[in-house]
């Protein structure tokens, strides 16, 4: 099923909950809906959410009861789940994907919803301003694609030898393609020819590899999408057979056994969608409260893998990494 066919499925079917319909007796917990896409509830991220609910002074269970549900990678179970939350009355839902987003404020205009990881509110359309949300949706910016060229920098820094690199991304995602087409520009001034494998399910992750084989690529460079964290193993071994390095988004893809990671910190980003959450319970609008941006940026080095792969890693490199993996 295709993206645009799941998301009008839901138009007008799941019609939002009455305000009075969703009203907590006094004294019972709030319920806040958090739907992951590519995230597990065990993962690290959805603890650093719990930690964050923590912090703002509420106990799971006697304030709040957490319903969490999980695509595994499969964006056709989205308007099922996100229909599902909205039965179960939530006050708030939370998500982890532009798209798991997209199909939630297509599903309700009155529940409100936190973003921990979109890519870019704006020119999704998710929100109308960063400061000025407008809506029903509001919470945090990843601006991963304002680091594409950040990243393309690393890699070949860690790689000085680096002339071809494949470009995995999915074009089901509604903002990958403008990520490839940002790479086509600054690729060439890194004296890098760029190979683009589109993949959209774990099946077509091997015929992908081959295609990057018969490419020559030197290295990968993978579009953050929660499809390919779910299919991790499937995508690190098969990068590993093929004696690839590649760069991802975020720290959970060195920490699965990528080489490594530039991008905002995932953790800190759930941290404060808890925040948001808290605001909401407390009786803010999502449209009153701003979109933040990331706060914090890391590198992520994995010296295992760059051992395993002959890579040298620059000392340059590790001073300036924030976190390396031995």
């Amino acid at each position: 099923m295709k993206r645009r066919e799941f998301i009008t499925l839901l138009g007008g079917a799941a019609a939002a909950w009455p305000l009075v319909a969703r009203a907590q007796q006094a004294g019972s917990p709030r319920r806040i809906g958090v739907l992951l896409v590519g995230l597990s509830p065990e993962s690290k991220a959805a603890q650093h959410f719990r930690r964050g609910l923590r912090d703002a002074g509420y106990s799971e269970g006697r304030d709040i009861v957490i319903e969490w549900r999980s695509a595994n990678g499969d964006y056709d179970r989205v308007s099922e789940l996100v229909a599902d939350l909205i039965r179960s009355r939530v006050d708030a839902i939370v998500m982890d994907s532009t798209v798991g987003t997209e199909v939630a404020k297509h599903a309700t205009s009155t529940i409100p919803i936190v973003m921990a990881l979109v890519l870019d509110p704006v020119g999704s359309g998710l929100v109308n301003s960063l400061a000025h949300p407008g809506g029903n949706v509001t919470g945090l910016s990843m601006m991963s694609i304002d680091l594409n060229s950040k990243r393309l920098q690393l890699l070949k820094e860690m790689i000085p030898q680096l002339t071809r690199a494949a470009v995995m991304w999915n074009p089901d995602h509604p903002l990958h393609a403008k990520t490839v087409e940002d790479i086509k520009v600054i690729a060439p001034s890194l004296s890098i020819e760029p190979s683009f494998m589109g993949v959209r399910t774990e099946e077509q992750l091997g015929p992908a590899f081959s295609d990057i084989g018969r490419a020559k690529a030197q290295a990968l460079y993978v579009v953050d999408d929660p499809i390919f964290f779910a299919h991790r193993t499937t995508l690190l071994k098969l990068a590993s057979a093929a004696r690839l390095p590649s760069i991802h988004d975020l720290r959970r893809f060195p920490e699965a056994g990528a080489l490594m990671s530039y991008g905002p910190d995932l953790y800190d980003l759930f941290r404060r969608a808890a925040l948001y959450v808290d605001r909401i319970l407390k009786g803010a609008k999502p449209a009153d409260l701003p979109v933040e941006q990331p706060t914090r940026f890391e590198l992520v080095i994995n010296l295992k893998t760059a051992k395993a792969l002959g890579i040298e890693v620059p000392t340059s490199m590790q001073l300036l990494a924030d976190e390396v993996i031995e």
